[in-house]
């Protein structure tokens, strides 16, 4: 009996209806990867292994990868751009680079004990008993700028037959078209999240598109600049400033983008970030106290940055955070054909200015009474201070040295943050790197 018998046609093509209903019901392409595979599985196709990877426009990453094994799930792997010399050796000694370097389609290989190890995913293959691999390359559009490379795994005794090859290969144009879509729709929603952010991202997706849509959030506030940029660029030259800005930025921003922070705008060498809550006293402590873990995180990586530029014979980077707690006003301005989603409003206002007390007073931390009120523990008072442009002073004041301490628990916490936070990056913006063809492709693992 052939393994198309055992596989009924008619479940395939329940599959493939699927596969066009979740992608017009806008699905993830995690969604659609795992439902696709364990949908086959459960038609009855003998599959042990599918790997599915995408090219894709990212900030971070060059490709998306899904390897999907019976009885264990989809597991998610983002590919960077620039990643080590042994991915990229790898990715030469794979099925894929052999089907892109010689122009191929599709590659098939039956998997025994005494085939050769023509690539060294086989090794892996033979190990978990496969008998047959079925590899492919489908490009998205007539540019080859997007795309999918995969791989089917079997490990029924007589392989795949060349019935339920020629299924597959439908089911696998099915998958191409419901991934485009996917991605494609996840473009449009991270691309507004990454330029705009979470929140003004999903607002705009929304419908709050036109001039003068918007609203008022109360919120703690975050600003924080770096100090003598001016003389840094005019010192290190363009590229060289450029990359200290992104090292200072991963620096001292990445923890305002956690814990129920988000940064609203990057504002030349600055960034503004809120916490919103609500005018309650206990919303309102939860989030002075997430922004003040933030800021012994960006204290302490800022420290870490620092030292490794000493140790490379560069200068050291200064910065100043201020932090206060008001509303933010935040909407569509601009043109009519040209709009930007912006922040203003007194508190933002008066937080930049608190920013730029930390020259004054030498300090790399100011902070309002305010926002002290809702934050506790042991601060130090300047005094008061008159703000330009703000009508009433300020009590202005300097975290502790013991208030910058990072417990344990805050030191665990901040560790796993950072192991799973690529994870977490994975689905965010897509863009177009301008790279050579196998520059991208050299990131699609087997």
């Amino acid at each position: 009996m052939t393994q198309m018998q055992q596989v009924s046609t008619h479940l395939l093509d329940r599959v493939s209806l699927w596969l066009k209903q979740t992608a017009l019901n806008g699905a993830s392409l995690e969604m659609l990867v795992t439902g696709f595979c364990e949908r086959l599985a459960a038609a009855g196709v003998p599959l042990s292994r599918v790997h599915l990877s995408f090219a894709m426009l990212h900030p971070l990453y060059d490709a998306l990868g899904f390897t999907w094994q019976r009885g264990k799930g989809v597991t998610v792997e983002g590919f960077r751009a620039g990643q080590s010399e042994t991915d990229a050796e790898r990715f030469l000694r794979s099925p894929y680079y052999y089907l892109y370097s010689h122009d191929l389609d599709h590659l098939r290989r039956r998997i025994t004990p005494e085939s050769p190890i023509e690539f060294p995913i086989f090794e892996e293959l033979k190990r978990d008993g496969a008998t047959d691999y079925f590899a492919f390359v489908q490009s998205f559009s007539e540019s080859h700028g997007q795309g999918m490379v995969g791989s089917w795994t079997t490990d029924a005794p007589e392989g795949f037959s060349d019935q339920l090859i020629e299924a597959m290969l439908r089911l696998q144009s099915s998958l191409a078209v419901a991934a485009k879509m996917a991605v494609l729709g996840k473009l449009a929603d991270n691309m507004l999240t990454t330029y705009l952010g979470e929140n003004a991202g999903k607002r705009v997706l929304s419908g709050q598109i036109r001039r003068g849509d918007g609203e008022t959030i109360r919120a703690v506030l975050v600003m924080a600049d770096m100090r003598q940029s001016t003389v840094l660029a005019e010192r290190e030259g363009r590229q060289a400033y450029i990359d200290t800005l992104n090292q200072f930025f991963d620096a001292i921003a990445t923890p305002f983008n956690r814990g129920g922070g988000e940064i609203l705008s990057f504002l030349g060498d600055g960034f503004l970030a809120v916490y919103p809550c609500g005018r309650h006293r206990e919303p309102s402590q939860a989030a002075a106290l997430a922004a003040m873990e933030a800021v012994r995180q960006a204290t302490a990586r800022m420290a870490e940055m620092n030292s490794e530029r000493r140790e490379n014979g560069l200068s050291e980077v200064g910065y100043g955070i201020g932090l206060h707690i008001g509303n933010v006003m935040f909407g569509n301005v601009g043109l009519r054909d040209r709009l930007t989603f912006s922040t203003f409003g007194t508190a933002v206002n008066e937080v930049s200015r608190l920013q730029g007390l930390t020259k004054k007073h030498s300090t790399h931390i100011v902070a309002s009474q305010a926002f002290t009120a809702y934050a506790g523990g042991e601060w130090e008072t300047l005094g008061e201070e008159k703000l330009r442009g703000v009508r009433q002073k300020l009590t202005v004041l300097v975290p502790s040295e013991k208030l910058l301490k990072i417990d344990q628990a805050e030191a665990i916490r901040h560790r796993t943050q950072e192991s799973s936070s690529e994870a977490e990056q994975v689905m965010l913006l897509y863009r177009n790197r301008n790279t050579p063809q196998r520059d991208i492709w050299n990131k699609l693992l087997q």
